[in-house]
């Protein structure tokens, strides 16, 4: 099934009276819960993957107690920044949990889509001096591009988060210390594009180490210039696009119960 053929198919399950645009984004979104459940990227029912409604200040949430693959495109809560619900639902949401992606969302226009997990892998490197290291393919693509947040607790206070913001600068990529990751894009796409290449280099990183022997680092120029191929070919090149289309398909694949 073809990316068109996929957004007909969401078109004819699509309430009357909501907007094709949420639908869509309701979809793609219930597509990345499930894929993280899948790909093992959870934390029981904790942990968030917020996008913003097109043309909206809105943005939609998982209900909180439910697993990331129980989520549906008609489940997702409709909320403001103050993790307020817009809309009447039967589903709560973790306004807690909400605090970090509303100093991301309110901080930076441009960052649609929020992800932020506890993988074992991402939070082995938030515990380490060094942070990401340029040692495997993946990791080069986040040469000079990751940013830093020192762990300060839970994350429950706004003046926290909103440092955690102005750390975030205009990254897209950040190791929260001593607790894991988070990322950010223009589009679901993107933002799951950025976390499955980061999850991929902290894993490898972690594998790496673990062998014992003396690791290859190759010269800063090298992984800087392959950070900028990166950049170029993946998120200004079209693949994001094509990575994400074939997303969708092994969702539709996996279980086509996340359109309702």
């Amino acid at each position: 099934m073809n990316a068109r053929a996929m957004q007909d198919v969401f078109e004819t399950r699509r309430p009357q009276e909501m907007a094709r645009e949420e639908w869509q984004v309701r979809c793609e979104l219930a597509v990345a819960y499930r894929l993280f459940a899948h790909l093992g990227w959870h934390e029981l029912i904790y942990n968030h993957l917020t996008v913003r409604v097109p043309g909206s200040e809105y943005f939609l949430i998982n209900p909180f107690g439910l697993m990331y693959r129980e989520i549906t495109a008609s489940k997702l809560v409709k909320i403001d920044l103050e993790g307020r619900k817009v809309e009447p639902s039967p589903w709560t949401v973790n306004p807690a949990g909400f605090i970090v992606h509303s100093a991301v969302h309110a901080a930076r226009p441009d960052a649609h889509c929020v992800v932020h997990t506890h993988t074992t892998a991402g939070q082995v490197v938030s515990c380490q001096a060094g942070g990401l290291l340029p040692l495997s393919f993946n990791a080069m693509f986040y040469a000079g591009r990751v940013a830093y947040h020192d762990f300060e607790g839970i994350t429950l206070d706004r003046e926290e988060c909103r440092r955690l913001a102005a750390d975030l600068g205009d990254r897209n990529v950040m190791i929260l210390r001593n607790h894991g990751l988070l990322v950010c894009g223009p589009s679901i796409g993107d933002a799951f594009a950025e976390h499955y290449m980061l999850q991929r280099a902290c894993e490898v990183q972690v594998a790496a180490q673990a062998t014992g022997v003396p690791l290859v680092l190759p010269r800063d120029e090298i992984a800087q210039r392959a950070s900028a191929q990166y950049d170029s070919s993946a998120r200004k090149g079209g693949q994001n696009t094509l990575l994400w289309d074939a997303m969708l398909r092994w969702a539709w694949d996996l279980d086509p119960g996340f359109v309702s």
